[in-house]
């Protein structure tokens, strides 16, 4: 902490006002809202990303507009669509887009531009890296890729109104919380003529138009990135002139706010408990996010512990309240299910210890004293030091294999390990983690009969009505619970630390990489 006050008091002293604009920008004359970021964006083109990473996609949600605002907790608010309705029996979602989007050069956004857009970037001769996306419409194959003599699953049903096809029942809930943060609308007016092979390499990427809430300005790559408010967005102007993004070392952002150099940092401004108190003894804000960001796993190899008595008795025996208090320091729950707290579904099931009762699970699944491995990343080796203690506790063996994070899961997909600690940003879908681990082509389990998984799976996401999806969630996890393929540790949250000089920000929903800017305020 002393280390972190000299750092503070460091940058106090070295900057200056003049210092804190950066960019050329006038901040005297301006309203500037300063925002650090620490790792940068690689392209301004946002379906030309190499990494994918959401440093990236916080960028695009300034310059390019999606359908949907998503909240932390799932919660859906329109954007560039008004509204939205299921239709052809679940297969296709209806967007009724708002007639005051425009873009950044006034031309008016119209559902022929969405069409365009994903015709464009589906056509095989297309080198989009973003085309993945698209892999969930029909008409595309596996990658996305638009194919021959198939109707693609966009179009444009008149001017305002915009049909997305998918080639399994897809709520419209569904497929906003999984993919609006990967469909943004181009400006195709300006595009006609332009072969797919070359639309990478237009220098319209360079100074990018889009219809989101902020115009571009100027760029320093990999450094700097200035926006100016767009007055005229559909869900209002942004309270401020510009906003100056800037590449900062993650160790600095906090004493950056702290030194009046940042009105904010993504994302959400989250700092440890300890960095907490500073922020605090500076004056500023610190809050607890109501949703939380990680999910905590003990991944199980149900191969080489095929009894599910033996691995609910794994399950009983850890003490998920202390390993939890031990990782995110009081910011956390046990978890007795995969499904995000908060998110509007849950399981009815509760968690408790019980070392006796895991006994007896040892017993009744003829456990025969063997060691399992168990694997983790240096910096949870104390976490898996507790477990095996635990564990210990009700007579299971286990020996420790520290290993790099790429060493884990490929251990695991392998079948080398017997267990391992992984966590994970956890989704407001009720299957945003089951749904990706209980298939052929990663059962990183190792389930021997894949079937009731996949069948539960298929159901609830062909089901609409959200009363019949609870029960079938509800089913699914009693099965999960029963069965214990992995075993749900804890949810943690994270603390963010607010800047008094800009009002509005909803810092927990920047996890979806969207912020909602043309609600903020500066207030200088």
């Amino acid at each position: 902490m002393k280390k972190l006050f000299t750092l503070v008091l460091a940058l106090l002293l070295a900057l200056s006002l003049s210092a804190c604009g950066g960019g050329g920008e006038d901040a005297g004359a301006q309203a500037v809202v300063r925002c650090g970021l620490s790792n940068a964006w690689d392209s301004l083109m946002p379906y030309n990303s190499p990494s994918g990473s959401n440093y990236s996609r916080i960028i695009y949600d300034k310059i390019y507009d999606r359908l949907a605002y998503v909240h932390a907790d799932g919660a859906l608010d329109p954007r560039g669509a008004e509204s939205w309705e299921s239709a052809d029996g679940g297969y296709a979602v209806l967007f009724h887009l708002d007639q005051g989007a425009a873009f950044h050069d006034g031309t008016p956004v119209t559902a022929e531009h969405w069409a365009d857009t994903i015709a464009l970037l589906t056509d095989p001769d297309c080198p989009t890296l973003g085309r993945a996306a698209f892999s969930v419409l029909a008409g595309t194959d596996d990658n996305g890729a638009a194919v021959e003599g198939e109707a693609l699953g966009a179009e444009a049903v008149d001017d305002y109104t915009l049909r997305l096809t998918f080639k399994t029942p897809t709520t419209p809930e569904d497929f906003l919380l999984d993919r609006n943060r990967e469909y943004y609308v181009l400006p195709t007016h300006l595009l006609e003529g332009v072969e797919p092979s070359q639309l990478m390499d237009l220098e319209l990427w360079d100074k990018p138009i889009g219809s989101g809430p902020c115009k571009f300005v100027s760029e320093t790559p990999g450094s700097q990135l200035v926006l100016e408010a767009n007055k005229d967005y559909q869900l209002g102007a942004p309270g401020f002139d510009q906003l100056v993004i800037r590449v900062i070392d993650k160790s600095n952002l906090l004493t950056s706010l702290i030194a009046g150099d940042l009105d904010y940092y993504a994302f959400g401004g989250n700092v440890s408990v300890e960095d907490a108190q500073v922020a605090e003894e500076a004056g500023l804000t610190v809050a607890e996010g109501t949703v939380p960001n990680y999910f905590y796993e003990l991944m199980l190899n149900n191969e080489t512990i095929p009894s599910a008595a033996i691995r609910r008795a794994i399950d009983l025996a850890l003490d998920k309240e202390a390993l939890c208090l031990q990782s995110a320091q009081g910011l956390g729950e046990p978890a007795a299910s995969d499904l995000t707290p908060g998110t509007g579904y849950d399981s009815g099931l509760t968690w408790s210890r019980d070392v006796e009762g895991a006994k007896a699970l040892l017993e009744q699944g003829g456990y025969d004293g063997r060691t399992y491995t168990l694997a983790c990343t240096s910096n949870r080796s104390g976490l898996a030091a507790l477990m095996q203690q635990e564990l210990a506790e009700a007579g299971v063996a286990v020996v420790i294999e520290t290993v790099d994070s790429a060493t884990l899961f490929a251990g695991m997909a392998d079948g080398k390990y017997d267990m391992a600690i992984a966590s994970h940003t956890p989704g407001a879908l009720p299957l945003w983690f089951t749904a990706s681990r209980f298939a052929e082509g990663n059962n990183i389990f190792h389930v021997a009969d894949l079937t009731p998984y996949t069948d539960y799976i298929s159901a609830i996401q062909g089901e609409a009505d959200q009363t019949r999806r609870q029960a079938l969630v509800t089913e699914f996890q009693a099965f999960l619970a029963q069965e214990r393929p992995f075993i749900p540790l804890w949810f943690s949250r994270t603390l963010h630390v607010q800047s008094p000089t800009v009002d509005g920000i909803d810092y927990p929903s920047s996890t979806f990489s969207n912020e909602n800017v043309w609600d903020w305020e500066y207030r200088g």
